[in-house]
């Protein structure tokens, strides 16, 4: 069994071999194409130098060329550093600073932006070598022969440092969470197994694939299965329509953002998305009632949630064959190999097991604040475990606030406001209250009347929950994957 990824890519070829690995602008790839591109590129590092260790980035959006790029840096031996495409030139020449890249492939003029120029500018780049996404074929592999990259592929240990990816950043400078091949290539056949994928499955990418949601069980699992990717450069409603329509595509992971604007979505009445058989979303906490609106509405036969973070990718998943309001309520139990629990003290989840990444890249005060002495990872999320183990989040323990003496988890009032008639989008953040301490502003997304929603809320909560203050809003701030940035929320209220 492939325990690192030029393994799996290998097996991949070998298994399923002219089978379609990825469909996208007018392409499709076959899995034996695939690793011919891969390999060939891999000669083209090697020949500008790459060594086994050396980190790469890559900066640029979902593409079959983006695919190849990632998985010939595993191929050469070196580390992929997944790079967020809407980063300004600025942070990421810090990230190419802080991980060593030797290598920076870059998709130049995404977005109508100059980001080659953009790097180039932003800081010194001595000993780097950044190359165009578009130039990738035609890389120059001088004496650097198939055999020699196929040697260096076959040298990568389970071991070795796989990936290094930077977490979203929304308080604080961000850390570059690493992972071994044996974690990223198993959590990917992990979260494969549970969702049933097949090399049957149409699997439409939305998630970035910078995000270990796009790249990890994206990239990787496709290649485990055999099922075929559509990669989607960025989220377009008819574009993702239209696709699952015409291709059947019938796996479609996403943020919870995706379903909701899928739902809420003009002309989807007259589109036929009844080939979508598999759903996995998964956010601190996903809205009871959008998982019922995914059955009833989207007719979704297998919708699943799931809990990971960048610092371990699927931590807790549901099953197929749970029952809806379980699915609907919880984020499902550990899979194989990972454990939880939760601090007494605190609320707080605890996670352990074989996907908990290796550490903190050049950071080791990070990584012993996160991962303690008997190797539990600190989520910074409350939550709690029924009888059987299924979770709930309540909510990230930086976002609870006190209200007159009584600790309010906004989690538990945002499920509440998504079930009025109107509301779109939701965030609750504590600001400051002379008399109670902190009291609940609502940032509600929609066509409602401030007072509706209060009026709506306290015929349904405790008093001290009931948020005192509603903003309407044209649209909450999120970063690509999906989470709400309330740091912004607060900052904007002085919160």
């Amino acid at each position: 069994m492939a325990d690192t990824i030029p393994a799996a890519l290998g097996d991949a070829a070998d298994r399923f071999g002219d089978h379609p690995a990825y469909v996208a602008d007018g392409e499709v790839v076959s899995f034996l194409e695939l690793l011919r591109r891969v390999r060939r590129t891999a000669r083209g590092y090697v020949a500008l130098g790459l060594q086994p260790g050396d980190r790469v980035c890559v900066w640029a959006p979902n593409s079959i060329g983006w695919v190849v790029a990632a998985l010939a840096t595993s191929y050469a031996g070196g580390v992929l550093v997944p790079v967020n495409s809407r980063y300004t030139g600025h942070e990421v020449a810090d990230v190419v600073e802080r991980t060593g890249a030797r290598l920076v492939v870059v998709e130049d003029g995404f977005l109508g932006r100059t980001q080659i120029a953009d790097l180039r500018a932003a800081g010194e780049l001595t000993g780097v070598t950044v190359l165009d996404l578009a130039d990738l074929p035609d890389l120059d592999r001088g004496s650097v022969t198939t055999e020699q990259v196929d040697a260096i592929a076959e040298a990568v240990s389970a071991d070795d440092v796989a990936d290094i990816l930077f977490t979203s950043g929304t308080t604080g400078r961000s850390k570059g969470a690493m992972s071994a091949h044996r974690q990223t290539v198993g959590v990917a056949r992990a979260w494969g197994e549970l969702g049933g994928v097949t090399g049957q499955d149409r699997y439409l990418v939305i998630n970035p694939f910078f995000h270990s949601f796009g790249y990890k069980v994206g990239i990787v699992t496709g290649l485990l299965t055999g099922a075929t990717l559509y990669p989607l450069t960025t989220f377009d409603l008819d574009e993702t329509m239209r696709i699952i329509e015409n291709e059947r595509i019938t796996v479609l992971p996403g943020a919870p953002t995706i379903y909701s604007s899928l739902l809420s979505a003009p002309g989807r009445a007259e589109r036929d998305l009844s080939s979508l058989r598999l759903a996995v979303t998964g956010a601190a906490v996903v809205p009871v009632v959008l998982i019922e609106r995914m059955r009833q509405e989207l007719q979704i036969d297998q919708v699943v949630t799931a809990f990971g973070m960048t610092e371990a990718v699927v931590v807790t998943m549901a099953r197929d064959g749970d029952p809806a309001d379980l699915v609907a309520s919880t984020c499902g139990r550990a899979i194989p190999g990972m454990e939880t629990r939760i601090d007494p003290e605190t609320d707080e989840l605890l996670v352990r097991g074989d996907y908990v990444m290796l550490g903190y890249l050049d950071d080791p005060d990070a990584t012993a604040a996160a991962i303690d002495a008997d190797g539990w990872l600190h989520t910074g999320d409350a939550g709690t475990l029924d009888a059987d183990g299924n979770l709930a989040i309540t909510d990230r323990l930086k976002d609870m606030y006190i209200s007159g003496g009584f600790n309010v988890y906004p989690a538990e009032i945002e499920q509440t406001l998504a079930r009025l008639d109107g509301v779109q989008d939701v965030a609750v953040v504590g600001v400051p209250d002379e008399r109670l301490g902190e009291v609940g502003r609502a940032y509600v997304v929609g066509s409602v009347a401030p007072d509706t929603v209060i009026a709506f809320a306290q015929e349904r909560l405790a008093n001290f929950k009931v948020p005192r203050q509603v903003t309407l809003v044209d649209a909450l701030p999120r970063n690509l994957s999906g989470k709400v940035l309330k740091n912004e929320l607060r900052d904007a209220t002085g919160g």
